[in-house]
């Protein structure tokens, strides 16, 4: 499987539109080389480097989308809404949906991490990363990676 995004190149900067000093959209995502027999694909959007990228402490969690329809080719980001029957999980704010890139201080990395699964997951309205990941195992038949970076126009 491969994942895009007409907002940016994998490893290249995610666009400020994306980014708590922008608009916070999410980016555009287009995916190909989806098994035949996947269900349902699922989305997570972290990043490891939180909070400063010499001394990471944690993995900040920016989306979770499940139940995304492999046949849909891609999220159209920009605010636009998700292909129905999609639905999202809480990201680490406790919010649903998607929240931008806000690193505190240094250049962070984000991984769009798409997997493609053999079902649809029947589990509460908006599971944290956490349970999205344990409802997954033994069920991901292919997984695709993109990754951005963003720093903060006035960071260090």
């Amino acid at each position: 499987m491969e994942l895009t995004s007409s907002a940016f190149t994998h490893g290249g900067e995610m666009p400020r539109r994306c980014t708590c000093e922008g608009e916070d959209l999410a980016p555009p995502l287009r995916w190909s080389g989806v098994p035949p027999n996947a269900a349902s694909l699922a989305l997570i959007v972290d990043d490891p480097d939180a909070p400063d990228p010499a001394k990471p402490q944690r993995t900040w969690v920016h989306w979770v989308a499940l139940d995304i329809p492999p046949g849909a080719g891609g999220l159209p980001g920009e605010s636009q809404a998700l292909p129905a029957g999609s639905r999202e999980g809480l990201n680490d704010w406790k919010r649903v949906g998607y929240g931008g890139p806000c690193p505190p201080i240094g250049r962070h990395r984000y991984f769009f991490k798409l997997y493609a699964l053999d079902t649809t997951l029947a589990q509460q309205a908006h599971p944290t990363k956490a349970e999205l990941e344990q409802a997954m195992k033994g069920h991901v038949l292919a997984e695709a990676v993109l990754m951005g970076t963003y720093q903060k126009q006035g960071g260090d």
